[in-house]
């Protein structure tokens, strides 16, 4: 009896934690159109979002209007938001691609270096970014993950969480000019 009780809490935990491991990028390698940032971002991309909380109520709806630009061997991402209620924020991205897989990025409120890796018309982005709510700041995990649909539209789907947990979802939608 002691030694069940042992094994099952011991075993509990791994199992918890083995069903928390997400989807791996490179099940996407044969989707197409193949992915790659430099080219859909390269000029004007607009975009239309929201952050739903953890309950699932869309808490905040925004759009995004992105310049992209190539400087030297880096991509430029310089977005505009306008939130539904008027208000604005501004997020310039420089991002690197690392190898044929391998993207990183930083911008202002974003904590340390964000690692992105693209396989087929998938990318997912892992970053911790310092988000500002009512004047104060949380430092929150994204796990962010774009799919590109055709040449012009990419969708976006992103969890936000703390400590491990889901804080909510932003969803996107993009389309070049």
């Amino acid at each position: 009896m002691k030694h069940s009780r042992l094994l099952a809490l011991v075993t509990a935990p791994l199992l918890f934690l083995s069903g928390c491991t997400g989807v791996s990028p490179e099940v996407y390698a044969a989707e197409k159109p193949q992915l790659d940032l430099y080219e859909y971002f390269n000029g004007r991309v607009d975009a239309w979002g929201y952050f739903a909380d953890r309950s699932g109520r869309v808490v905040r709806r925004f759009t995004v209007a992105i310049e992209g630009s190539r400087q030297g061997d880096a991509l430029l991402l310089d977005e505009q938001f306008t939130y539904a209620d008027g208000t604005t924020s501004r997020r310039v991205w420089t991002i690197h691609r690392s190898d044929q897989h391998t993207y990183t990025g930083t911008a202002d409120d974003v904590i340390g270096v964000a690692q992105g890796r693209a396989y087929g018309n998938a990318l997912q982005w892992i970053y911790r970014l310092a988000l500002e709510v009512d004047g104060r700041t949380y430092q929150v995990t994204f796990d962010d993950w774009m799919y590109q649909q055709d040449e012009r539209v990419m969708l976006n789907h992103s969890v936000m969480s703390k400590f491990g947990f889901r804080l909510g979802a932003v969803v996107l939608a993009f389309r070049k000019a």
